[in-house]
């Protein structure tokens, strides 16, 4: 492994966007986001529509039904991951997801710092729904990570415990948002040069060569990337699945040094004064704006 050189870290209240996917079927999609997982539909506007919790955005549906599926084998999304704010508000949206569309479940673990279910929409693309635990629990590594597994966790368990009739009642009261987004790569070693070394995101957890988890502030992960099904990827072509990836720095100032950063590395991007736009080694889109933006 490539030593990384010393970088300039992103700003500790960094955090994740809006989620933007292009879908083949915009119906089928928002049903499934809004009845299922429980999200608000903020806005549909012809073949666009923007869903989440309140007025809070979470995700971004654009139709685009002239481009191809998304295979597995490319770099893209893995899944996008919706954070709650209340073990409750967590069963609620798992119990209403799976209700909806029970093919959709994949699965559930326990990674020491989260708790977490699996499924895939109507389209292929992975969602975690979960809930943290508090920060004071988790267990720091002698790098400045944190310790995470993959545990079992029982789905109909978790349900009895935690499925509260407020949760079942109204759903819009349990907080929501982007808490990650989990991304496949081609190359552990290159995102780590990418995400670490230019942007300025810490490790906090590596897996060999197959995956890393990078964070701003000490969060267990804002990002995660692996080359379970992508290794050797190249750049991406145009399909559906993944649009962009969204990161919300706290100021404008933040958002200058970012710029500089890229600039220092010969990387090319549009900067219009308030949204900054580049590509990662994948090609993947990543749009970075002030959270007052």
């Amino acid at each position: 492994m490539t030593t990384i050189a010393h970088h300039d870290q992103l700003a500790q209240d960094t955090a994740m966007g809006v989620v933007d996917l292009m879908v083949r079927d915009l119906d089928a999609m928002i049903a499934y986001y809004s009845t299922g997982v429980g999200l608000d539909v903020i806005t549909h506007e012809g073949p666009s529509a923007i869903l989440g919790r309140g007025t809070t955005p979470i995700m971004h549906l654009r139709q685009e039904k002239d481009l191809p599926e998304f295979n597995r084998r490319d770099a893209g999304l893995f899944h996008t991951a919706i954070l709650f704010d209340t073990q409750a508000g967590l069963a609620g949206s798992v119990n209403s997801t799976a209700r909806f569309a029970p093919r959709s479940f994949t699965g559930s673990s326990d990674h020491l710092v989260s708790e977490a279910f699996y499924f895939d929409d109507p389209e292929g693309n992975g969602v975690e729904l979960y809930w943290d635990r508090p920060r004071e629990a988790w267990t720091r590594t002698t790098g400045g990570g944190v310790q995470m597994a993959t545990l079992p966790l029982d789905p109909n368990s978790y349900l009895r415990t935690h499925l509260t009739d407020q949760a079942l009642t109204k759903p819009e009261l349990a907080v929501a948002n982007i808490g990650h987004v989990h991304l496949q790569v081609g190359d552990i070693e290159v995102a780590e040069q990418f995400y670490v070394g230019v942007l300025g995101f810490d490790v906090m957890a590596r897996y060999g060569a197959q995956a890393l988890f990078v964070s701003a502030g000490g969060y267990h992960h804002h990002i995660g990337m692996n080359t379970w099904n992508s290794a050797g990827a190249g750049p991406r072509a145009a399909s559906l699945g993944l649009g962009q990836v969204s990161i919300e720095v706290p100021t404008a100032d933040d958002l200058d040094a970012l710029a500089a950063r890229l600039a220092a590395q010969g990387i090319d991007r549009r900067h219009d004064g308030a949204v900054l736009r580049f590509d990662d080694p994948w090609k993947t889109l990543v749009e970075v704006r002030p959270a007052a933006v």
